[in-house]
């Protein structure tokens, strides 16, 4: 690990991480029959969907698996301390891709699994083109896509008997729609936290974080998108808005109390569930809307799967990732409404019944469309975030969105130089 990415720069230990995994020392000797297959994951509906058919796994490779499941920032601590240590006692990695793959690589944590990947019977043709592009790192494939996400535009067809299709649109809506007990747009406004959804303003504006290596933060396209979020969400939006991430801003439209809600598409459960909305019958789903570049939406790979480099069972963890991502496999977690990333599944008909139908239809268009990031692709991608959020947070106060823009520019264009000199090291 090169001295610019220190420990506390990724990830900073907590109590409770270390609390939660014990560091393994590496193995000397080789795994028997009785060895577990170890599979590290995340707490999450898909973990826990997979967790039930994993007997059926065991059987067909003749080997116990032994999966722990840990919150996202234990698990980022837990491959940390371990990894350094170059410890086997990991065989499968559940991953964030766009948070922490390229970090890994860097690393030397990920087996290289591109020779595996060309199995024709695994068919890594079959993966959706953007979440495979996350997948990839210089030409390698690191992890294989297991559940994928996208933004979708929320509205409320009381209020909206048409989706707006065009950016423009929306704009107008939420502004007609802005009343004194109801808001016309909610939406993340918060520095780090906005950046995600606010990428897909920015592609649509023509935008992107970086264009060849370099800041773009500060191109025209980049100031407009900035500027447009700021006035959706500043004029539209409900005050405090800079406050706001996901946790905020989603009760507000469940409520009943905003016309329009772009965020992902995997929160709508949370917003139809009668026990926490109240307008859970009255919403619809409409794909991205387009902006002066067209209907850009991210289309991400949320979590994937890798192999540790350093794991004694490496052809076992592969059979694992096989069966994991599998088209059976992904076709009965998507009927029960977990998205996955194979687009056999998504041309299934009976694969999507798990989703409503127009959010199902809004998915798949967004996911041709779909851009295969949703943050600057760097090692240090909280740090990056929180650059180019500051001039979100100056549009959406009515500030002076390129001055600000300019400024972050330069930061970010710093910043890049010291982020490719660790990648060099």
């Amino acid at each position: 690990m090169s001295r610019g990415i220190s420990r506390r720069s990724f990830v900073g230990l907590t109590a409770a991480a270390a609390g939660a995994v014990t560091v393994g020392a590496c193995s000397s000797g080789k795994p028997t029959a009785d060895t577990r297959l170890r599979v590290a994951a995340v707490n999450h509906v898909w973990t826990r969907a997979l967790q039930k058919r994993l007997p059926e796994f065991e059987e067909r490779i003749g080997r116990r698996v032994s999966m722990s499941l840990l919150t996202g920032d234990q698990l980022s601590s837990s491959y940390n301390v371990k990894l350094n240590a170059s410890a086997t006692d990991i065989d499968v990695m559940m991953v964030r891709p766009l948070q922490e793959q390229l970090l890994f690589a860097h690393n030397n944590w990920l087996a290289d699994l591109s020779d595996r990947a060309q199995d024709a019977e695994f068919n890594w043709s079959d993966f959706q083109a953007a979440p495979k592009e996350a997948s990839t790192t210089a030409g390698k494939v690191l992890t294989v896509p297991v559940v994928t996400e996208r933004p979708v535009l929320y509205y409320r067809k009381d209020l909206v008997p048409t989706p707006p299709r065009t950016l423009d649109e929306l704009q107008q809506a939420a502004a007609r729609l802005t009343t004194k007990g109801r808001f016309g747009y909610v939406g993340r406004g918060q520095r780090s936290g906005a950046v995600t959804q606010w990428s897909s303003f920015l592609y649509s504006y023509g935008g992107d974080f970086t264009r060849e290596g370099q800041s773009a933060i500060a191109t025209p396209e980049a100031i407009a998108a900035y500027q447009y979020y700021g006035d959706l969400l500043g004029k539209s939006g409900p005050p405090g808005a800079t406050n706001m991430s996901l946790e905020q801003a989603m009760p507000i439209f469940a409520q009943g109390k905003a016309a329009f809600y772009v965020d992902a598409d995997a929160i709508y459960t949370g917003l139809i569930d009668p026990k926490v909305s109240a307008v859970g019958e009255t919403i619809g789903y409409a794909p991205f809307p387009a902006g002066p570049a067209g209907s850009k939406p991210y289309n991400i790979p949320s979590w994937s799967l890798g192999i540790n480099r350093f794991s004694l069972l490496q052809d076992h963890a592969w059979e694992f990732i096989r069966w994991a991502a599998g088209s059976e496999t992904v076709t009965a977690l998507q009927t029960a409404g977990i998205p996955g990333a194979r687009e056999s599944v998504w041309a299934n008909p009976a694969a999507n019944s798990g989703f409503p139908k127009e959010l199902a239809q809004a998915m798949q268009v967004n996911a041709r469309n779909g851009v295969g990031h949703d943050r600057p692709e760097v090692l240090q991608v909280g740090r990056a975030r929180d650059i180019v959020g500051r001039p979100l947070v100056s549009a959406i106060l009515q500030q002076d969105v390129a001055a600000v823009a300019r400024d972050a520019d330069k930061g970010f264009a710093e910043f890049l130089v010291r982020d490719n000199r660790h990648r060099e090291s």
